[in-house]
C-alpha cells in the first residue's frame, strides 16, 4: 500500500487534507467498488478520449490539473510572505514540455504570483498517467494556496477573492491561448 492510501486519501479517500474524517464510520467494499466503477472508471476513459481527440486534431493537449493546498503546506507561518502562492508540478519534466512549463509559469509571475515548480508537489496521479509530452500530452498540476482567496478556518471566500478571481482568469486566459492560431510554445 502505498503512503498516500494508507493515509486516507487514495481513490476513495476516508480524511480531507489535515486528516479530519470524511465519514463517520468505514463505507463497505461494495460501496468503494460501486464508486469506482460507476465514476472513476468512466471519468478516466472520457478524459483519456478528449485528450487523444485533442492530440490528434491539434497536435497536441495540454491537461491543466488544479488543486487547492492548505497555506499550511507552503508556509513557515501565518505571516510568511516568501512562500510561494502556486506551485506548478510537471514530475520534473516528465509530464510536461520545459517550454510550456516556462510558460505557465510567467503568466503566473506576471499576473503578481509567487511561483515554485514540482516542490513541495511535483504531482501525482494525473501527472504521472496523462503527462506523455513525447507524444505531444502535456499534464500540468496547479496547486494554489487558499489564503489567496479564502479564510481557511471559517471556509468562506475572503476580503480578496474578487480580485484573486480576476488575477487567475487573467492567467488562465493567458494559458488557453498557447497554442493558438500556430502560436508558438515559447517562453514569454
Amino acid at each position: 500500500m502505498n503512503e498516500r492510501i494508507a493515509s486516507g486519501l487514495g481513490v476513495v479517500p476516508r480524511v480531507v487534507a489535515i486528516g479530519t474524517p470524511i465519514y463517520r464510520g468505514k463505507i463497505s467494499l461494495a460501496e468503494a467498488q460501486d464508486r469506482i466503477d460507476r465514476y472513476w472508471w468512466p471519468y478516466h476513459h472520457q478524459l483519456t478520449a478528449l485528450l487523444e481527440q485533442n492530440r490528434v486534431q491539434f497536435g497536441q493537449t495540454i491537461l491543466i490539473d488544479c488543486h487547492s493546498m492548505p497555506h499550511s503546506a507552503v508556509s513557515r507561518g501565518p505571516l510568511d510572505d516568501t512562500a510561494p502562492q502556486i506551485v506548478l508540478g510537471d514530475r520534473f519534466g516528465a509530464a510536461a514540455d520545459e517550454t510550456l512549463m516556462a510558460c505557465i509559469h510567467g503568466a503566473f509571475v506576471e499576473a503578481g504570483f509567487r511561483v515554485a515548480r514540482n516542490t513541495p508537489f511535483a504531482g501525482a496521479f494525473i501527472s504521472r498517467r496523462y503527462g506523455k509530452p513525447q507524444m505531444g500530452q502535456h499534464a500540468v498540476q496547479i496547486e494554489i494556496d487558499r489564503s489567496l482567496y479564502m479564510d481557511e478556518a471559517r471556509i468562506q471566500p475572503n476580503a480578496e477573492f474578487n480580485a484573486f478571481r480576476r488575477r487567475l482568469a487573467g492567467v488562465i486566459a493567458q494559458i488557453a491561448r498557447l497554442g493558438q492560431s500556430g502560436q508558438e510554445l515559447a517562453a514569454q
